[in-house]
This record gives C-alpha cells, structure tokens and sequence, in this order.
C-alpha cells in the first residue's frame, strides 16, 4: 500500500491516506507518485499530496499528521520535541545536544530527555528512570 500525506498551506501534513499499489502505477507497472495524487484530487478535490513511505524509502522520513514537509530538502521533518534539540541534516530528525545513554536497559534504566534540567545545567538532560516504575504512573519528566 502506498501511502499520501496532505499538507494544509503551511506546508503541515493534517492527514495520511492509503492509496492501493495498482493505482499508482503506469502502463509499464512502475509506480508513479502523480498517479496517486491525481487519484486524491478526484476522491477529496485539489490539494497539496506528497506520497510518503514508513520505511523511510523517500522523503526521509514518514510524513505523520503534524510532521512538517519541506520542499527544499524533500523531506517530511517531524515536530521539534523541546528548544535545545537541533536538526540533524542528513537525517531530518532532531538530535538532543547530549547523546543519550548507550547502556540504557542494562542498568535497568531508561532514559527520558528533562528540558528544565538541561537548561539548569546543559551538562545534563537525559534522567535515567528505573526500570520498576514502567507499567506505573510516574511524574512527567519533559
């Protein structure tokens, strides 16, 4: 199944929709995105469509409602999580301005980003969480 994104005027996707594999393609069997947005344009009328794919084949990432589409990278980015994160060119995704953790799960900890302490202390931001508390209500760590 192949899969369209549309895109309100600000360029935010506010809807996906599946469109079947035979529509979108040509006479020779290779997929055609135009035919999957002229498909769109006759069920909801004229819009703004982008095929996107969930295994990150085109487009960088997959376009999900609220991702943003931008033209001049061709890639679909999705929202910024918190102010200190930066986007990461090659991928389109955001990137912490600390690394998080490799060992996370083998200390029995999982790792939450906490924006407030990293601009407390931009030493820090990634707080460990023990691994007893999943399942559990615990305070919000954002």
């Amino acid at each position: 199944m192949a899969h369209f994104a549309t895109l309100d005027e600000s360029n935010i996707v506010t809807q996906v929709d599946v469109v079947a594999n035979d529509v979108i393609l040509d006479d020779d069997g290779n997929e055609q995105e135009q035919l999957g947005i002229d498909f769109l344009t006759a069920l909801y009328g004229v819009g703004n469509y982008k095929q996107t794919s969930y295994n990150d084949k085109m487009r960088k990432n997959y376009g999900g409602v609220g991702f943003t589409y931008d033209a001049s990278r061709d890639a679909f980015i999705p929202p910024k999580p918190f102010a200190s994160w930066t986007l990461n060119e090659s991928t389109c995704r955001w990137d912490a301005p600390i690394t998080r953790p490799t060992d996370e799960g083998v200390d029995g900890k999982y790792y939450w980003w906490n924006e407030d302490a990293y601009q407390a202390d931009n030493s820090t931001g990634w707080i460990g969480v023990e691994n007893e508390f999943f399942g559990q209500d615990f305070p919000d760590l954002r």
